[in-house]
């Protein structure tokens, strides 16, 4: 997928240190991550290659350059939930409000609705009153996404000595018939991608 020079493709092991390099600041910086430290290179690279082994892990670059990322993983881990998937996404400072994050959620809707997952759900950090480590941004581009909220845990979140609530949000992509057929692993991203 690609538009305004930015392409959306998979994620290779060899991003992991761009994309940490992306991350970092948001552990650092922000309660947009609730991790206090921020990962090691070899779990970092572990982490995408345990999504890909059944969910997507994209990556949005421009001649060369990382701009963003986003993935998704299981929703709570029981097999009820098998048809749901959370969702997450980080862009590189500076790279806001440029219509990045929306070409990766199209995309990872695109890839999760070809794998039969029917909602997708976002965990967001929430401040009760902004401040300089999180405001309500997230939430307004899941709502702007088509995301609804689905409610909120208060002071579940303690970080730079303050707690933060914590949103779900979620977005239905697909229909839940009677006999939903079985959730699988994408078989070809590039090509699915490139589709859209």
């Amino acid at each position: 997928m690609s538009g305004n020079g930015v392409r959306i493709r998979v994620a290779a092991r060899e991003d992991a240190k761009e994309l940490l390099e992306i991350y970092a600041p948001y552990v650092e910086k922000t309660a947009i991550s609730f991790e206090w430290d921020v990962p090691g290179l070899e779990e970092f690279q572990a982490r995408i290659e345990k999504t890909l082994r059944k969910y997507p892990y994209l990556v949005a670059e421009k001649d060369g350059e990382l701009l963003g990322y986003a993935y998704t993983g299981p929703f709570v881990g029981r097999a009820a939930y098998g048809w749901s998937a959370e969702v997450s996404i980080y862009l590189k400072e500076g790279r806001q409000k440029m219509g990045i994050g929306k070409k990766l959620y199209q995309a990872i809707e695109a890839v999760s609705r070809a794998q039969n997952i029917k909602s997708l759900n976002a965990c967001i950090g929430s401040p009760e009153t902004e401040d300089e480590y999180l405001t309500k941004n997230s939430i307004e581009f899941h709502a702007h996404m088509g995301y609804r909220m689905v409610g909120e845990f208060y002071k579940c979140g303690y970080k730079f000595g303050r707690w933060y609530n914590m949103a779900w949000m979620e977005k239905i992509i697909g229909e839940h018939g009677k006999e939903p057929a079985p959730v699988v692993p994408f078989p070809d991203l590039d090509e699915l991608i490139a589709e859209i």
